[in-house]
């Protein structure tokens, strides 16, 4: 990758992994205002919503490093353009669903749109700002993701009541729009080391992370006692 040398050029980095990065936060907090009104309208019991946040964080965690590897192996740019895509479509899936199971799948997959483009956005900071900017880059970049995720619930309160539900999905159809507009505009192609994809390494880490992740996520139903929590 061809460092930027003008500020203008990584304000616009900055700008645009950031505003992808705030999505993303703003998307994971506000669903959960929402809860009341899509247990009215699909009447569902609280155990099978909180799947639609559940799915989101297991299928997140578990394809996170091989998100970060595509985009070294394939363009950083052109997969975090792909992974906001994907979390675009699957807001929209999310908004149209017409029953828990598929608001819970539609959920699965934003979180595999998620998982290409955190820590792309991270990488993408990271090869544009040098050493004694990365720190300040970093944390302007912190700083907006950690607004995201304390607005996200008054504003999904705000829109769920006076628009209903669906639209806490919907307003990610504008905003990812816009993002992919400027990704593919402002941000120049990068790549990781040249290395084919290690698919057995990433298959282990996507398993271990799975177990790990639904361990955590199920031990306090199943009981941390259980053998069942454990062993996986």
């Amino acid at each position: 990758m061809q460092t930027p040398t003008n500020r203008a050029e990584k304000n616009w980095v900055l700008g645009v992994t950031a505003l992808a990065s705030f999505m993303m936060a703003l998307d994971a907090m506000i669903i959960t205002t929402a809860f009341a009104s899509i247990r009215t309208e699909f009447g569902s019991p609280v155990e099978t919503l909180q799947w639609t946040v559940n799915a989101f964080n297991l299928i997140f965690a578990v394809l996170l490093l091989t998100g970060a590897a595509l985009g070294d192996r394939f363009g950083r740019r052109r997969m975090f353009a792909t992974g906001i895509a994907l979390f675009v479509v699957a807001s929209a899936a999310c908004a149209l669903a017409g029953s828990a199971s598929a608001l819970i799948a539609a959920r699965a997959l934003q979180g595999a749109g998620a998982a290409l483009v955190m820590p792309l956005a991270m990488a993408i900071l990271s090869g544009t700002f040098g050493r004694e900017e990365r720190a300040r880059a970093l944390g302007i970049f912190s700083s907006i993701t950690g607004c995201a995720l304390i607005i996200g619930p008054a504003i999904g309160g705000f829109i769920t009541e006076h628009f209903g539900w669906r639209w806490v999905f919907w307003i990610n159809l504008p905003i990812g729009l816009i993002a992919i507009a400027l990704v593919l505009a402002r941000l120049r192609e990068s790549f990781g080391p040249s290395a084919a994809l290690d698919i057995p390494g990433l298959s282990l880490v996507a398993l271990a992370a799975l177990a790990l992740v639904w361990s955590l996520l199920r031990g306090n139903a199943v009981g941390w006692a259980r053998p069942r929590s454990w062993a996986r």
